[in-house]
């Protein structure tokens, strides 16, 4: 409390009105400082958060949520804006965020009625804040709805449908540009904010309207006259404004302004909130701001694990992730072969692609956050003899799936998508796990798709990918490559696993998902515990499958347990259970995945055992199935793979 004198007594945006500007000054330092201490012990994002709190502080001041609606772009710069609608408390709810149990890291409406909409992925806000504009002119209310985009979300194509039919719908809608890597020069800059905030004083656009209608009154020649006055205003405009994009599309265009300018931002906010048209204000941040580690490397300190505020060094990961494996494999297959190239949506680091720009950055695209545009793009080179690697979270690999769909699989194209992150991903929550990709993209024809259960399997897996002729998808998770083992290192056959582990007759067998090794042995371990043996298969392959081959493994045993680290519906476990139907196996089939509703705030790995998929819950359900399935002592022979 004695270190937030100020924040502790924000219970809500209204408690900013009774503020000064000097005052404003001391609750942004504090709000920085809250922000880098929480983020520093539970990670998240932090040079965006940093970068936007004069801006909230200012919205908050002038706007008058949750009546307006503020809609945040991505979300991941919401933090001061749960700190000044109620969620500070002191401290005690704010130093839960993004954990189980705590507040979400991104807006959530479910958490409090200022979160206008829900938002996790980018170029959403301006399409999601225009609708919710209409639907409060539909139903006879009057208020104000604003939308937060970054320069970086506005490369996402969704985000110019969104701009271009507000412009065609003409309602008040008030975009924020939040511009943090633009560099302005000074005269321009100066003249372009001077003009801009001449446009937007009430006397000038009342004389503007009354100037307007008065010369389309006059006799024969007003409508020429006013379309030649119009375009003379727009050519003016052209010469000195930085940017005329916005006004071509129906926005009243302002700024650039000092986003970190409490009293200057409320000037212009306070003349925006009158306009009866849409408008875009630029406004000019610096992403970091006030911590000068994130200053100087806004990129690393963009979304961060747990680290030191003094020494401003992310604590070292232990040992090498699934992510840095496929950055090594991709680097070794580029080095062999030129043809190779990379592909992200802004994504680079997160997506270990860094090596891969050090080595061959004429072959490395970013083509910005416009995942569907990666895919057709990759389909480009492919058709042109190359071989293109797609990085992408699994989650936003959702983005593209008509892409995927019809430039790739149905063209037989051989793309390979290397999805990040698939399976649970902690922190977030529910709007960037990749739990969905394995039903989608199962689907799609002509495509092939793959879980790596280590490292060298991974690496096996990408040179498999490279030399296929049609497209190929390797989904691995956020964590570390357990030890290898032998059954790693056996070659890939097409549609079908491998066992980990092989027991004398045992009549139980675990089949798993590559992501689910470390948990299913962790269950395997238990069961032998209590003197139950059970088999372990690696998957590999969850389209295609042998089915043959599949059927005689589901007849081998008395009971087969599926275990996927993914959604339930249109998964691998349901077509498993399908697939045992159909060849009336005669073997108890049991799958064990993930529920469509479920709480996904928390580590990877506390998100794993509410959903049963961590070693005990896997055993705990191994146990149950043989009480089900009434698998007794007597052993069966063992199923030969030969």
């Amino acid at each position: 409390m004695e270190d937030t004198p100020l924040l502790s007594h924000i219970g809500g945006p209204r408690d900013l009105v009774r503020l000064d500007y000097s005052a404003l000054t001391e609750l942004a330092a504090e709000i920085r400082k809250v922000i880098i201490a929480t983020v520093s012990q539970n990670g998240g994002h932090l040079a965006s958060n940093l970068g936007v709190v004069e801006l909230t502080i200012a919205l908050h001041r002038i706007f008058h949520s949750p009546h307006d609606k503020i809609v945040w772009d991505v979300g991941h710069q919401c933090y001061t804006h749960k700190l000044l609608t109620g969620r500070y408390t002191g401290g005690a709810l704010f130093s839960q965020l993004r954990r189980m149990g705590g507040l979400a890291g991104f807006p959530k409406y479910s958490e409090s009625a200022h979160d206008a909409f829900n938002t996790g992925h980018a170029s959403t806000s301006i399409s999601a804040a225009l609708g919710l504009l209409a639907a409060a002119r539909l139903k006879g209310e009057e208020r104000r709805v604003i939308a937060v985009i970054g320069d970086g979300a506005l490369t996402g194509g969704l985000a110019y449908e969104a701009l271009s039919h507000a412009g065609q719908l003409g309602l008040p809608l008030i975009v924020i540009l939040n511009d943090n890597t633009m560099s302005i020069s000074k005269n321009v800059g100066g003249l372009s904010k001077y003009l801009s905030r001449l446009s937007m004083k009430s006397k000038y656009q009342n004389f503007r309207r009354g100037f307007d209608a008065l010369v389309k009154k006059i006799p024969v020649i007003g409508k020429t006259l006013y379309n030649i006055i119009y375009r003379l205003k727009r050519a003016v405009k052209a010469i000195f404004y930085t940017d005329n994009f916005f006004v071509d599309l129906g926005f009243e265009y302002v700024g650039p302004i000092n986003g970190h300018d409490v009293a200057q931002l409320e000037s212009l906010l306070s003349d925006i909130r009158k306009l009866d048209h849409p408008v875009v204000a630029h406004v000019i941040t610096q992403k970091g701001k006030g911590y000068k580690y994130a200053e100087a490397n806004p990129s690393a300190y963009h979304g961060v694990s747990a680290f030191s505020v003094d020494e401003g060094l992310a604590e070292p990961n232990t040992g090498r992730s699934f992510t840095n494996a496929f950055g090594e494999a991709i680097v070794e297959a580029a080095a062999r072969d030129g043809a190779v190239t990379a592909i992200t949506a802004a994504m680079e680091h997160g997506a270990g692609l860094a090596p891969f720009k050090e080595r061959f950055p004429e072959r490395l695209f970013d083509v910005g956050i416009a995942e569907a545009h990666a895919v057709t793009f990759a389909a480009g080179l492919a058709y042109q003899g190359l071989r293109p690697v797609v990085a992408v979270y699994s989650t936003f690999a959702q983005r593209a799936y008509d892409a995927v769909i019809h430039d790739v699989s149905l063209q037989k194209l051989p793309v390979v998508f290397c999805l990040d992150r698939a399976g649970f991903v902690g922190g977030d929550g529910e709007t960037h796990q990749g739990l969905f990709d394995i039903a989608f993209f199962r689907m799609a024809p002509n495509m092939t798709i793959l879980a790596p259960a280590s490292g060298s399997e991974l690496k096996s897996m990408l040179d498999f990918a490279l030399s296929s002729r049609n497209a190929v998808m390797i989904r691995y998770p956020k964590a570390g490559c357990p030890e290898e083992c032998d059954g790693f290192a056996a070659p890939l056959e097409n549609g079908r696993g491998v066992f980990i582990r092989m027991n004398n007759n045992t009549p139980i067998c675990i089949a798993f998902t590559g992501s689910l090794y470390t948990q299913t042995l962790d269950a395997a371990e238990r069961l032998a515990s209590w003197g139950i043996t059970a088999d372990i298969y690696n998957l590999r392959f969850l389209k295609p499958v042998d089915e043959d081959y599949l059927a005689g493994l589901m007849n081998a045993y008395k009971l087969i347990v599926f275990a996927e680290e993914g959604v339930r519906a249109g998964g691998f476990c349901e077509y498993a259970a399908s697939l045992a139907i159909k060849r009336r196996c005669h073997g108890h089939v049991a799958t064990l995945s993930v529920d469509e509703q479920l709480d996904s705030l928390g580590s990877r790995n506390e998100l794993l055992r509410i959903s049963g998929l961590d070693g005990e819950g896997i055993a705990a359900f191994v146990i149950a199935a043989i009480t089900k399935s009434d698998v007794g002592l007597n052993k069966p022979s063992k199923y030969d793979p030969n």
